[in-house]
């Protein structure tokens, strides 16, 4: 139990420092201040993820930095890929899309943000987590065990409420066809803006969300014409 709340420890501080840097981006590049993050608290858990799997893999790369950044590279294209899709899937939105890159596949992974994935893997490895090991040292178990323990009821809330907000999102989606309007579009985002502001939160959190070119069914029956009597 003391090994799944330390390396849960380890996923939350890798989860929020990967917040931290897309928030930081994301407002510098839109000119306001971004809450980034698919989760409603400060965390990207794809970040953590990717850092744990990395940890587990790559720690006996240690002093060999090529291969280290390759494979880095490697497990982190996969892994935002496979994010990228089974998102797509199921909540019928495309969060990120990086078409307009050199060197995508699909538009959910490209050259440049791979090999800056690949840099943080090498990163990880051979100065951030060292760095962590040594604080963590200093730390009685007993204060990582409650910090974790509180932390990962947190998260699992956090989960079901944002699951609940997405999956109000995700019937607006379902909810319609596809069409060549992208006026249509535009109209099913505002829709979904004003459902909450935890809604209206994740599309200025991911402004190039894209939605398939949609228009709303009309879920008023028609009328029934009077039966002719005569």
């Amino acid at each position: 139990m003391y090994n799944f709340l330390y390396y849960f420890f380890i996923f939350m501080i890798y989860s929020i420092a990967g917040w931290i840097m897309e928030t930081v981006i994301c407002s510098i590049t839109q000119r306001k201040i971004v809450n980034r993050g698919f989760l409603i608290g400060p965390y990207c858990p794809i970040y953590g993820w990717g850092s744990l799997i990395i940890t587990f893999t790559l720690s006996d790369y240690y002093n060999d930095p090529f291969v280290l950044f390759g494979m880095s590279t490697i497990i982190c294209s996969i892994l935002e890929f496979f994010t990228s899709w089974i998102m797509e899937k199921f909540f019928n939105a495309r969060w990120w899309d990086y078409s307009h890159d050199r060197f995508n596949i699909e538009g959910r992974i490209c050259l440049k943000n791979s090999l800056l994935f690949g840099l943080g893997g090498f990163l990880i490895i051979v100065l951030f987590n060292p760095i962590i090991n040594k604080v963590l040292t200093y730390i009685p178990s007993s204060i990582i065990m409650i910090s974790s323990s509180i932390l990962f009821i947190l998260y699992i809330i956090d989960n079901i409420c944002s699951f609940v907000v997405i999956r109000k999102m995700r019937l607006i989606v379902t909810k319609v066809r596809s069409d060549i309007s992208d006026e249509i579009g535009r109209r099913v985002k505002e829709i979904i803006f004003n459902q909450s502001i935890f809604s209206r939160r994740l599309l200025i959190a991911y402004p190039d969300i894209k939605i398939p070119n949609i228009k709303i069914k009309r879920l008023k029956r028609k009328k029934k014409k009077p039966h002719n009597l005569m």
